[in-house]
């Protein structure tokens, strides 16, 4: 008896970690969050991995999955991105990061969204031919990170979050929190972090307004309220694992006679695991190979995703410049191209 009770504590501990459902396919806790745009992988690096990118970002193009990836800064950066995603979405990103002291760096992030026109219907006009509308949302904060040891860096994000809809609009704020890990075990590194931990979302505006008689209303209009929602908070977790091929691991390679040069070829394989609220756990797998650091192959998976699929990218580095490109399938849907541009000062 008591093996069986410690066999069901263990399973039902299991349980509670991992959302296990008895019925994944059908209890998937879709449409359970307001926001779902927040979700929408901003760097063009990290697309082309796979989204495999909590242990393996550097800079600030990767502090929307982990803000202590600009810990790994040296001076200071600006990223742009800008992405035709599927059915007329598009979305861009914007960030700027600096080093403010050995162990202290800081940056700002922009990140938007928009629908593209779609056809306004009612009940009473069905067909349309009444106008057009769009939603759009925009994220905007600001990342502070530190490093506490030569193994250990953390970061937070702070975040104001808005999207718009027609002619209501919802606000809200949220926070990320992510630490990345060297073990020193086999050259490993751990990720984590947890996104969009924050107030839920209401709705309000003019496009909830009624008409009522004056008797309750001395305006004639009373507004709906609206039900909150919590924002589509995700858990993460990953490991990078680094092979060097021709040098070491670290700022450079010393070559007799040729002083201090970057290593020849380099490949970096990373795999994170994803627990969202309104989801269910899903896998990001990837690997990058460099050239000198002047050039980048990548290729990447997602696991347990309805729609997204395979992913492949590339890059290429001009002095201080970094150019990306990716590549992402979603199967039915439509396939996705994004540009990444980051410069180094």
């Amino acid at each position: 008896m008591k093996n069986i009770k410690y066999i069901s504590i263990i399973l039902l501990i299991i349980n509670i970690s991992f959302g296990y459902r008895d019925t994944p396919d059908i209890v998937t806790k879709v449409a359970t969050s307001v926001g779902n745009w927040l979700k929408l992988e901003t760097d063009a690096r990290a697309v082309g991995m796979g989204g495999a990118q909590v242990a393996a970002g550097e800079g600030v193009s990767a502090l929307s999955y982990n803000p202590a990836s600009i810990g790994f800064m040296q001076g200071s950066q600006l990223y742009y991105s800008k992405t035709n995603y599927v059915a007329d979405i598009t979305h861009s990103s914007m960030a700027y990061g600096t080093q403010l002291t050995p162990t202290d760096f800081f940056a700002i992030h922009y990140f938007a969204m928009n629908s593209g026109e779609m056809e306004i219907t009612t009940a009473k006009y069905p067909d349309g031919n009444i106008g057009f509308f769009d939603v759009t949302g925009m994220s905007f904060r600001g990342t502070y990170a530190k490093i506490l040891t030569d193994r250990l860096k953390v970061g937070v994000s702070f975040k104001y979050i808005q999207e718009d809809i027609h002619t209501t609009k919802m606000n809200t704020v949220a926070m990320d929190i992510g630490s990345n890990f060297d073990t020193g075990i086999y050259g490993l590194i751990l990720g984590m972090s947890i996104t969009n931990f924050g107030l839920d979302g209401q709705f309000h505006g003019e496009g909830l307004d009624i008409p009522v008689p004056d008797t309750l209303s001395v305006d004639e209009t009373l507004q709906k309220v609206t039900q909150k929602f919590p924002l589509p908070m995700a858990f993460r977790l990953g490991i990078k694992k680094t092979i060097i091929i021709g040098g070491n691991i670290g700022d450079g390679v010393s070559i007799p006679g040729e002083g201090v040069s970057t290593p020849i070829h380099k490949i970096i394989f990373a795999f994170d695991g994803t627990n969202p609220i309104d989801y269910t756990v899903t896998g990001n797998l990837g690997m990058e190979y460099s050239w000198r650091e002047l050039a980048f192959l990548r290729l990447g998976t997602h696991i347990g995703h309805d729609t997204a699929s395979y992913t492949a990218g590339a890059g290429v580095k001009i002095g201080n410049i970094h150019i990306d490109y990716a590549w992402a399938s979603y199967s039915i849907l439509a396939d996705t191209h994004q540009f990444g541009l980051r410069f180094g000062f």
